[in-house]
């Protein structure tokens, strides 16, 4: 086998040095447009001349400058994971995976209370759903837990409440990443990580819980075909005030804007360093949510939080 092979290679023109220098230089090179993601941001921009990154009454059309920049959460050393804003609080709530933990925490990242999860598996997302009410995503069992807020200290116990529990696809550690919530239309986004990405709408959540049952999934597999340019979703957060759903992106250091009811893109922006003043790139962005103003909240592995307002 070896002797064939040298005998191959042995008929193989010989190059130059200029011309290995310039076949160097162009590996080089592609592994930058991909590593960068160079080759998607361009097809983003040929394919979709009229979306820009800061769309007139977009999430993302505002002028950011952070104001927390990788602050460490006191307390946490590792696996710092979804985020979600609670306005009936004018606070946030933040989960751990391993150990499952809940965290009450406030607009400048500093921890208020801590809950344990006890019987909980692989917590990766939280969304506040109004109402007093928590829905926590288990990502390798997909499933979703609704849980009260908490009114004392004390570990919470998954035997206590309703869950859901999808069993899509269940590949490992490539589940549910994200979740974010429509309550003016009772509309549940869930998204998976890779392998495939997948990003799912529930219909009728609260609803069902509240003993109407009829609940309603959709996989919006165009949505991520023909408006995510990113190698895995992370997080998801659904406005309000706009309509529009955010996808967060933790290896493409990115977030896409898609309009809540067509899946269409309507921005992005990158998390790398420069964004709003940043001093270095968001290392690993696993949660995100904005709160009732417009800030921008993001938790990266291992422990870090920021937060962005307008300039």
């Amino acid at each position: 086998m070896l002797s064939v092979a040298k005998r191959a290679f042995s008929r193989l023109p010989v190059l130059r040095p200029w011309m290995w220098l310039l076949f160097a230089v162009l590996l080089a090179a592609v592994y930058q447009m991909r590593a960068l993601h160079l080759d998607d941001r361009l097809y983003f921009w040929l394919t979709t001349p009229a979306v820009s990154q800061g769309a007139p009454g977009s999430l993302l059309g505002r002028d950011y400058k952070v104001q927390v920049d990788a602050k460490a959460v006191g307390g946490v050393r590792n696996n710092l994971s979804g985020i979600s804003y609670d306005e009936q609080r004018d606070q946030l709530w933040a989960v751990l995976n391993n150990p499952e933990e809940l965290l009450a925490m406030s607009k400048d990242g500093e921890v208020l209370a801590r809950y344990p999860l006890s019987g909980f598996s692989d917590v990766e997302g939280v969304t506040y759903l109004g109402d007093g009410l928590l829905l926590l995503a288990e990502e390798r069992q997909h499933g979703l837990v609704v849980v009260p807020v908490p009114e004392r200290a004390g570990a919470l116990f998954r035997e206590d409440y309703r869950a859901l529990t999808l069993g899509i696809q269940r590949d490992g550690n490539q589940g549910f990443e994200g979740v974010g919530y429509d309550r003016a239309r009772d509309r549940l986004f869930v998204a998976k990580e890779h392998s495939p990405m997948k990003l799912y709408e529930i219909r009728g959540l609260k609803r069902s819980m509240q003993g109407d049952f009829g609940l309603e999934i959709l996989d919006h597999e165009d949505w991520i075909r023909d408006s995510v340019f990113a190698t895995d979703l992370s997080s998801v957060h659904f406005d309000e005030r706009t309509g529009h759903l955010a996808l967060l992106s933790d290896e493409s250091k990115r977030i896409m804007e898609l309009d809540g009811d067509s899946g269409k893109l309507i921005g992005f922006r990158t998390l790398d360093s420069g964004f709003a003043g940043l001093g270095k790139a968001v290392p690993q962005g696993e949660g995100m949510t904005f709160d009732d103003q417009g800030n921008l909240y993001i938790v990266s592995e291992p422990n870090l939080f920021y937060r962005f307002g307008r300039g």
